[in-house]
């Protein structure tokens, strides 16, 4: 039997699991679990909750899925994904939140990333900087037709994703109000080469599956546009409840 020490689960544990969705916020988990359970009819159960990593096991389509929490940014998500890797695991999605930083995009819409600008460092400890962070293609299809099938607003595009929230988006809300001269301007310069967003875990998830020959692909709802100003708890709400819809859906697909 194998077990993985951060994530606190054993093959055992995770049955015949080969699908995991991935949220940031650990109490998404839950709410994931939730609604895979709520809309087929089936249970879920918590499998385990160790630092930021939070697994819940749900049933769909008599397919049993993880959902596994990956707390914020590349590292603790290279942890996530090279864990249950070893575990079996051979589908990853992504499955959180973003700010848009094209005029077209509103809050609630999802971002379906086909790859990323790897702004992270834990990603090159997998692979060299050139490697591209891509979404598999069977992911990337289900991912756009689980959106149609949800009917909600999607964008498919490039993902910027940083290491960090404040200077790496170019926010100027932070304590300093101060953005090193290495990422002043920088958000122009993604919007012109027609970035759609930021956020800060899709680059390492990607490029470790790839890598890794897995399947891999990102789901994001919006909750903030321009890459400042604070997010408001019922632009959070819509962002997450459409990504968390059109992940399901996708799954069904994939299944």
């Amino acid at each position: 039997m194998n077990f993985v020490y951060h994530l606190d689960l054993d093959s055992k544990k995770i049955q015949d699991a080969k699908t995991a969705l991935l949220p940031g916020d650990p109490f998404r988990s839950q709410v994931i679990a939730e609604t895979i359970s709520a809309i087929y009819g089936t249970g879920n159960k918590k499998l385990a909750w160790k630092r930021e990593f939070c697994t819940y096991i749900a049933e769909m389509k008599g397919k049993r899925i993880l959902i596994t929490s990956t707390g914020i940014g590349g590292p603790s998500a290279s942890i996530a994904v090279d864990e249950l890797a070893q575990l079996g695991i051979d589908t990853f999605i992504r499955v959180g939140t973003t700010g848009a930083i094209q005029d077209h995009i509103d809050i609630g819409d999802v971002i379906i990333t086909s790859g990323s600008v790897r702004l992270d460092g834990a990603s090159t400890h997998y692979a060299p900087v050139e490697y591209p962070a891509v979404a598999h293609y069977e992911v990337l299809h289900a991912l756009i037709e689980g959106a149609k099938k949800a009917q909600v607003r999607y964008h498919v595009g490039v993902t910027a994703s940083s290491d960090t929230f404040y200077p790496g988006e170019e926010r100027y809300d932070s304590f300093t109000k101060y953005v090193l001269r290495r990422f002043q301007g920088a958000t122009e310069e993604w919007q012109r080469l027609h970035v759609l967003n930021y956020e800060m875990e899709s680059s390492t998830v990607l490029t470790l599956t790839a890598s890794m020959g897995l399947r891999g692909g990102c789901i994001t709802g919006v909750v903030n546009r321009g890459g400042t100003g604070k997010i408001k708890k019922e632009a959070l709400k819509v962002g997450e409840e459409n990504a968390i819809k059109v992940a399901i859906a996708s799954v069904e697909c994939l299944i």
